[in-house]
């Protein structure tokens, strides 16, 4: 049956509505397949299972099986070097977070517990010499990447932040005595499925965390380091996405520090899950398409072509995500640069009677609404707070990390100053996004005089990239207080040639925090 092309222009809440309407059409025996072209991708829903070829008895691949067929088949002369470059250039933007961060108390808490499960045959903790189960070592190294809120994001259907698999899939190599090849593969490999679920599914409006995505991308680059088999593979999926959905309230009101932690324990869920495949667990299947499986009870249904994928006929997802300028939350980058550009024509703050931020959707509910943002009581919340994060950067005229400690988010002034500033979504904006990542920062003065300043593109986006010495500087910054400039340097030298590294484990040493 030719499929029903229908085009959408509206935003990601209005096209949900839409794909919970196609959910039950009224006829049960009618064979439907529509699809949905928004943001020029294409997305389909459809009643029927042999649409998907998951069709008792049909020959055809389950989509669990389609995604473990392209993780097996893909090997590192597919991957362009552009890409290798760009993979290495998320590294250094992950080790730097993930160093940075390696004092900081839920880092802590990851590492200790860690370490109460010593195996001298086991996975490295990052910045440390000291050696835990598999799965652990991923939960503490992607504790560490994500802390700050400062690593890289992909914005879709379903935002994210695929760097969170980096510091997982280092911990996996290190104990598989994987070469650099083998972990750059491995992380486009995960950045490829996560995207590409992304790019397929908006769940947050369905109540679900994004990491539910990376239940399946780190499933597949673990077993693929690991040298699982393509059953087993798809056993890593079955299980990991079955037993370890998490919810959406990670992210709501007062957030917490398991904002940060919320990937790298789905991570060790997914790194868990292909260990049992390897020693011959099965799982539910088909985890996807399955009766009580993940489109009927998380995503709804749709379409994945992995024909489409890096490596295949289409480019791989890693070039295309965002990095970060501001340790900051993405949908909020370039409404600090707005903020610090307004801030040049603004005499003094005591001349500031009101302040708008004009944002798009996924801003205005990620970052906007809820009445925490305007008296944040945790980093967590301080970091995820559109009117707090301007309102710091008209104050200081930047923003690094020092802007989430609680002297500076309790401080009576700024709590003073929010009451002028209020949050609205920009429907215009709204139409622009993800393409545009748009905020305007509006601010009325006493005088009568307005000062208004908007930017689309932020630094880090890929229409306005930071360079390679954007990311060093990045580095060299957050590692200050860990490594000398000397190290650093060294560090740098050794990721920009990562292809040439025989043993992943042998480069540990080095990025020890001493």
């Amino acid at each position: 049956m030719e499929p029903l092309l229908l085009s959408v222009r509206r935003c990601p809440h209005k096209h949900h509505a839409l794909k919970s309407h196609l959910h039950s059409p009224s006829d049960p025996n009618l064979q439907t397949a529509i699809r949905i072209k928004l943001h020029g991708r294409r997305f389909g829903f459809v009643r029927d299972k042999a649409f998907f070829g998951a069709r008792a008895g049909s020959s055809e691949m389950n989509l669990a099986e389609s995604l473990a067929s392209y993780a097996k088949s893909l090997d590192y002369s597919s991957i362009p070097e552009n890409i290798i470059h760009e993979t290495e250039k998320r590294i250094i933007d992950s080790l730097a977070c993930g160093i940075g961060a390696f004092n900081a108390e839920p880092v802590r808490i990851a590492r200790e517990t860690a370490e109460e499960a010593k195996n001298p045959q086991g996975a490295t903790i990052l910045g440390t010499k000291k050696k835990t189960t598999m799965d652990l070592a991923v939960f503490a190294n992607g504790m560490m990447v994500r802390y700050f809120d400062y690593n890289d994001t992909y914005l879709s259907l379903e935002p994210a932040h695929p760097s969170d698999n980096i510091g997982p899939c280092l911990a996996v190599s290190s104990q598989q005595d994987s070469s650099g090849k083998d972990l750059l593969l491995s992380i486009a490999l995960a950045y490829e499925i996560q995207c590409r679920l992304c790019d397929a599914a908006d769940i947050r409006h369905r109540g679900w965390d994004h990491v539910c995505y990376g239940l399946v991308s780190m499933a597949l680059a673990a077993g693929w380091l690991m040298g699982l088999s393509e059953e087993k593979l798809v056993q890593a999926v079955n299980i990991s996405l079955n037993s370890h959905i998490a919810m959406r309230q990670v992210r709501a009101g007062e957030l917490s520090m398991w904002k940060g932690v919320s990937f790298p324990n789905a991570a060790r869920n997914a790194v868990f899950s292909a260990m049992l495949a390897e020693k011959g667990m099965t799982g539910p299947s088909p985890i996807f398409e399955g009766e009580m499986g993940f489109f009927k009870q998380i995503s709804g249904l749709f379409e994945l072509n992995v024909e489409s994928f890096g490596g295949r006929n289409g480019s791989f997802k890693i070039g295309e995500t965002y990095l970060k300028f501001f340790p900051a939350e993405i949908h909020s980058q370039s409404a600090i640069w707005a903020a610090l550009e307004a801030k040049k024509e603004i005499p003094s703050l005591d001349e500031v009677e009101s302040v708008e931020i004009a944002s798009h959707e996924a801003g205005y509910n990620i970052l906007g609404k809820d009445p925490e943002k305007w008296a944040p009581a945790t980093k967590e919340t301080a970091d995820h707070s559109l009117p707090y994060i301007v309102s710091r950067a008209l104050f200081d005229g930047k923003i690094d990390n020092s802007t989430y400690l609680p002297r500076k988010f309790q401080d009576q002034r700024i709590l003073d100053f929010l009451k002028k500033v209020k949050v609205i979504e920009d429907r215009e904006l709204s139409r622009m996004y993800p393409e545009a990542v748009a905020n305007r920062v509006t601010v009325t003065l006493t005088s009568g005089k307005t000062v208004s300043k908007q930017v689309n593109y932020h630094k880090g986006h890929p229409k306005n990239p930071m360079s390679d010495k954007d990311v060093e500087d990045k580095f060299r910054r957050l590692t200050a207080k860990q490594y000398s400039k000397t190290h650093a340097d060294r560090v740098l030298k050794t990721v920009w040639g990562l292809e040439k590294t025989k043993d992943v484990s042998s480069i540990l040493p080095d990025l020890i925090v001493h």
